[in-house]
């Protein structure tokens, strides 16, 4: 008998990878990692400089990489200090890394 999606244990690192994957699914959140990648720490203004965004839309994106874990913040009043969290980089390279090694070009398909 067939499980339904709701029947089916997924496994912890499963769920975590789609929740990644969800979390750098648009562009300006990918544009806020890679400006990061690059500096020491950075603060919300600096950001909002290098997107062509609302302060508030940029503040939303930060959200969703702080809630996933890829960044950090740090509250410097009146500022926000943002920096790439690298032990959660590190597991998120390592939990795609699990999907890009398969290998699926040995199924001949379509």
């Amino acid at each position: 008998m067939k499980r339904t999606a709701k029947e089916f244990d997924y496994s912890k690192d499963t769920e975590e990878l789609a929740a990644l994957a969800k979390a750098l699914s648009h562009p300006a959140r990918i544009i806020i990692l890679k400006h990061l990648s690059q500096l020491d720490s950075c603060y919300t203004g600096d950001l909002v400089d290098v997107l062509p965004l609302a302060q508030a839309t940029v503040s939303q994106h930060i959200k969703e990489l702080k809630n996933i874990g890829l960044i950090d913040g740090e509250v410097n009043p009146p500022k926000v200090k943002y920096c790439i969290n690298q032990k959660k980089w590190n597991k998120a390279q390592k939990l795609f890394d699990t999907i890009f090694e398969q290998d699926f070009k040995k199924f001949k398909c379509c």
